[in-house]
């Protein structure tokens, strides 16, 4: 049986180089691979909404542009079913159900929500949507029976939410058949690209943390922020030796950089290699590495940047495309929500006449 891929993103901003090394790009791999069944992608607005509820104009005016950062770095509407979780009803459903399956203390030993509460604020002011936003994203998960789902790091314990659901399920209604698939992760082999440094070399790229470069940013917007990006704080002249462990340049090179660059844009070295090695023994500025990474990341951004201006000829194509597919993801989601209510005892339909 070919699988069932279902992934997505918060539409709080554009998507950013964390977001492609992360997950974008083996989205962008299993797509042209073909091999599945249904391909979803989520502009999960209900879940942004759950620390912007007093920003709705926000969340809203977002959706188109990461549904024009999705095709414009490759992802193809064609092949994927690109929806917006609030046009789906049935998932919020499929979340009442799933919230008497899991615990208060559960949501609050979940990693990434203490990580994120933290960072919001909220230790005196939690939203409840905020913490109830794990089963949500279950329920995304769950609803259209997904097999796997290429995600960040940070999202994995997400994912083990899911998972306990299937078997809570299971375990308290018994199904004759089966009703929910246990999903699967696919997540980068590179821990470090699991979740990408930002440009302060402190936290991961983030939106919210204003240490992105986006996948929309122009050339002399990309130029500015990579000459202010953390190298290493000791390498203070050109002839001191450099650390490339917590050097977010090196990181991105790592993430981007390929053999072709050095012959375009660094013919002094042969690889990323002769240039880390350069730069550990001294005698190799950080200025020099950062005008190479600047070209290495225009040679990725270019294109993207081509196709998002014909994006921006085509809105209202986009907008009923995004329509059109909620439609259907409902329609999808509909079918395994009625599995699952037969399941619990709660088709009331067997009593009419």
């Amino acid at each position: 049986m070919k699988d069932i891929i279902l992934t997505g993103d918060r539409p709080t901003g554009n998507l950013h180089l964390g977001h492609f090394i992360g997950s974008l790009k083996k989205r962008i791999e299993l797509q042209n691979e073909g091999n599945y069944e249904k391909y979803y992608i989520m502009i999960a607005d209900t879940q942004a909404l759950t620390d912007n509820a007093q920003r709705v104009d926000k969340v809203k005016n977002n959706i188109i542009q990461v549904a024009i950062d999705y095709i414009s770095a490759g992802i193809d509407p064609k092949k994927v079913n690109i929806f917006i979780q609030s046009m789906v009803s049935e998932l919020h459903e499929f979340t009442s159900y799933f919230m008497n399956l899991v615990t208060l203390s559960r949501l609050q030993r979940n990693p990434t929500i203490k990580e994120e509460i933290k960072q919001r604020g909220f230790e005196t002011s939690l939203p409840i949507g905020f913490i109830n936003y794990p089963i949500s994203q279950a329920a995304d998960i769950l609803a259209f029976g997904t097999t796997i789902a290429p995600v960040g790091g940070d999202q994995m314990p997400m994912f083990e939410q899911a998972r306990e659901i299937v078997n809570s399920f299971n375990n308290t209604y018994k199904p004759q058949e089966e009703v929910f698939v246990m999903p699967k992760a696919i997540v980068s082999e590179n821990k470090l690209f699991q979740r990408l440094p930002g440009l302060d070399g402190k936290l991961k790229m983030s939106k919210s943390a204003g240490n992105s470069i986006y996948l929309c940013d122009d050339e002399a917007t990309v130029r500015e922020k990579v000459m202010k990006a953390y190298t290493d704080a000791n390498h203070l002249k050109v002839t001191d030796p450099g650390q490339i462990e917590g050097n977010v340049v090196f990181t991105y090179l790592d993430a981007f950089c390929r053999e072709e660059h050095f012959a375009r844009f660094l013919p002094e070295y042969e690889n990323l290699d002769q240039l880390k090695e350069h730069y550990r023994r001294g005698g190799l500025g950080d200025v020099k590495v950062k005008k190479f990474l600047v070209n290495v990341l225009e040679d990725f951004l270019a294109p993207i940047r081509e196709r998002r201006k014909e994006c921006l000829n085509h809105i209202d194509e986009i907008y009923n495309m995004l329509f059109e597919n909620s439609r259907l993801a409902s329609i999808d989601a509909k079918e395994r929500l009625e599995k699952m209510k037969d399941a619990m005892g709660l088709n009331y339909k067997k009593f009419l006449k």
